[in-house]
C-alpha cells in the first residue's frame, strides 16, 4: 500500500520554454464551427450522478470520420440508486446521431465512459448493480463492453477486469477509464467503497487483463483523470471528504442550511513509467487550497510523445464569500485556470493561464476547460468562461494554442450559439487519435438538452 507524500518541486531556473502560450505564431490554426446540434434530452435520475458526472473520463470518441457517444437514460419509475441504462450513439459525416444499441435493463447509477482503438473497436466502461432495483450503495461488478465499430448493433463482448484481492465495488464507483488507441491497451481504476483505495486493472495489447494493485492517497480521492500511453500510466484525482474544519462546518451549515458538506481542496497525482512491470509510485499532492477553504476542480491530463505530463485544473482560493469574509477578510474571490507540467513524477513548471481580472480590467474569468491535441501534436486549451471587457461580460467558449516559445497568452472565441458550460472532448485519453476535428459534447444554456458541436481547425 502506497502512502501519499508531499511533492518536492524540481523546477529548473530556466524552464526551457515549456511555458505555454496561445495563438501566437503564424502557424496557429483557427476554429471553424461545422455542426452545432442537440443529441438528446436528459431526465434527471435523482441519484446524485448526472450525465456528466464521470467528468474525469470522456464519453465521446472518434475513429476516422465516425464519432461514438455514451449517454445515460433514466428509467421511468425505476427506484434509486441504479435507475439508468447506457445508450451507445453513433454519428458519421453522412448520418446524424442514432442510437446503435442500449442496455436492456436499468442497472447503472453513473454515466458509462467510452474508449476506442483506432483499429475499429469501441469500449464502454459499465458498472451494473448485482442487487434488486431500489438497492442503495449495493455491490456492483465493473465490466468493459467491447463493440466492433463496423457492427455496433451486433453482439458485444463482455470483458471482466481482474482486480487485486480485497476489491469491493458499489454503485459509487468513482472510476477512471483510459484507452491507448494506438497500442490497443486499456486501463481501469475503481474505488474500494470500504477503504477508498483506487484498485487498478490493465488490459495489455494481447487482450489479457491483469490486476495492478491499488493506489492509496492521503485522503479519499475521486473523479480521476486516467491516461495510458506507451505503457506509462497516470492518475490525477481530487480529494473528496467531509469538511475537516469543525468551525467552518458549523458556519456553512448555518449559511447554507444543508448537511451535505464534502470539500474538494487537495489535488493528487500518481504514476508508473511502465504499468506492465513497475508498480505505481507513491502518490503525491501537487496543489492544495486547504488552508484558505478553497475549491479545486481537476480538469484534464495529457501525456505527450516525450512522456511529459500536462495537467489542467481550476483553483478557487476561497469557495464561499461568507467564509472568506469571516476568516480571510480583504482577500479577493477569484478563480484561476492552472496549467502544470510534470516530468518523471516531479512538477517541472506551473503557471496560471487565466484568472478573474481585477475590477475594471479586461480578461477571461474561466469556469471550465479541457486540453485538445491537433494532427501536428500541438496542444490547445478549450475553455468556458466569461470574457470581461469595457463593462461588458460575455460568456462563451474559447480556444487557445499552447506554444513553447513563452509568449503572451490569448484566447479566441468559438462562435457557438449555445456555448458549453461543461463538456467532454475526443481526447487521446479515450483512444481518439489527435486530429484537426474537435468533438464537443456537454451541457449549454438550454439544459436538459445534451449538445454536440464539431469544430475544424484550419
Amino acid at each position: 500500500m502506497h502512502k501519499e507524500r508531499k511533492l518536492v518541486r524540481a523546477i529548473p531556473a530556466i524552464l526551457l520554454a515549456i511555458v505555454i502560450v496561445i495563438g501566437a505564431g503564424a502557424s496557429a490554426k483557427e476554429p471553424v464551427l461545422e455542426i452545432e446540434e442537440v443529441v438528446t434530452r436528459y431526465t434527471s435520475a435523482g441519484n446524485g450522478a448526472g450525465p456528466l458526472w464521470c467528468y474525469g473520463s470522456t464519453v465521446i470518441a472518434r475513429i476516422g470520420d465516425d464519432v461514438y457517444l455514451s449517454v445515460i437514460e433514466t428509467g421511468n419509475d425505476v427506484p434509486l440508486l441504479c435507475n439508468t441504462r447506457w445508450q451507445l450513439w453513433h454519428r458519421s459525416n453522412e448520418q446524424s446521431w442514432k442510437i446503435a444499441q442500449h442496455e436492456q435493463q436499468f442497472r447503472q447509477r453513473e454515466p458509462c465512459p467510452i474508449g476506442a482503438f483506432q483499429n475499429g473497436t469501441v469500449f464502454l466502461s459499465v458498472n451494473p448493480s448485482t442487487e434488486p432495483p431500489g438497492t442503495k450503495y449495493g455491490p456492483c461488478i465493473p465490466q468493459i463492453l467491447e463493440f466492433e465499430a463496423g457492427d455496433l448493433t451486433g453482439q458485444f463482448k463482455v470483458n471482466k477486469p481482474v482486480w487485486a484481492e480485497g476489491a469491493y465495488f458499489t454503485d459509487h464507483s468513482y472510476r477512471g477509464f483510459s484507452a491507448d488507441g494506438a497500442n490497443n491497451e486499456l486501463l481501469l481504476v475503481n474505488i474500494n467503497a470500504k477503504t477508498s483505495e483506487q484498485f487498478v486493472s490493465y488490459r495489455d495489447r494481447n487482450s489479457k487483463w491483469r490486476q495492478k494493485g491499488k493506489i492509496t492517497f492521503a485522503v479519499r480521492a475521486c473523479y480521476p483523470q486516467v491516461a495510458l500511453k506507451n505503457k506509462s500510466a497516470h492518475i490525477l484525482a481530487i480529494g473528496d471528504i467531509v469538511e475537516p474544519n469543525e468551525d467552518w462546518r458549523k458556519l456553512k451549515l448555518e449559511k447554507l442550511n444543508r448537511a451535505w458538506d464534502y470539500v474538494f481542496r487537495r489535488l493528487f497525482y500518481a504514476y508508473t513509467p511502465d504499468i506492465e512491470h513497475v508498480p505505481f509510485k507513491e502518490s503525491v499532492e501537487i496543489d492544495s487550497v486547504e488552508k484558505t477553504g478553497g475549491h479545486i476542480t481537476n480538469l484534464d491530463l495529457y501525456v505527450d510523445e516525450s512522456g511529459v505530463v500536462h495537467v489542467l485544473y481550476l483553483k478557487r482560493p476561497h469557495q464561499y464569500a461568507f467564509l472568506r469574509d469571516k476568516y480571510f477578510p480583504g482577500q479577493p474571490m477569484t478563480i484561476h485556470l492552472e496549467y502544470m507540467v510534470i516530468k518523471e513524477g516531479k512538477v517541472f513548471s506551473h503557471r496560471t493561464l487565466a484568472e478573474t481580472p481585477p475590477e475594471g480590467k479586461k480578461g477571461l474569468e474561466p469556469s471550465y476547460a479541457r486540453f485538445y491535441v491537433d494532427s501536428q501534436g500541438d496542444l490547445y486549451v478549450i475553455a468556458a468562461g466569461t470574457m470581461k471587457r469595457d463593462q461588458r461580460d460575455t460568456f462563451g467558449n474559447f480556444l487557445a494554442r499552447l506554444d513553447k516559445q513563452g509568449r503572451t497568452l490569448e484566447f479566441h472565441r468559438i462562435n457557438l450559439k449555445h456555448p458549453f458550460r461543461t463538456f467532454f472532448t475526443n481526447t487521446p485519453r479515450g483512444g481518439s487519435k489527435p486530429c484537426d476535428t474537435i468533438d464537443l459534447f456537454g451541457i449549454a444554456d438550454d439544459n436538459p438538452n445534451l449538445r454536440y458541436a464539431r469544430i475544424r481547425l484550419e
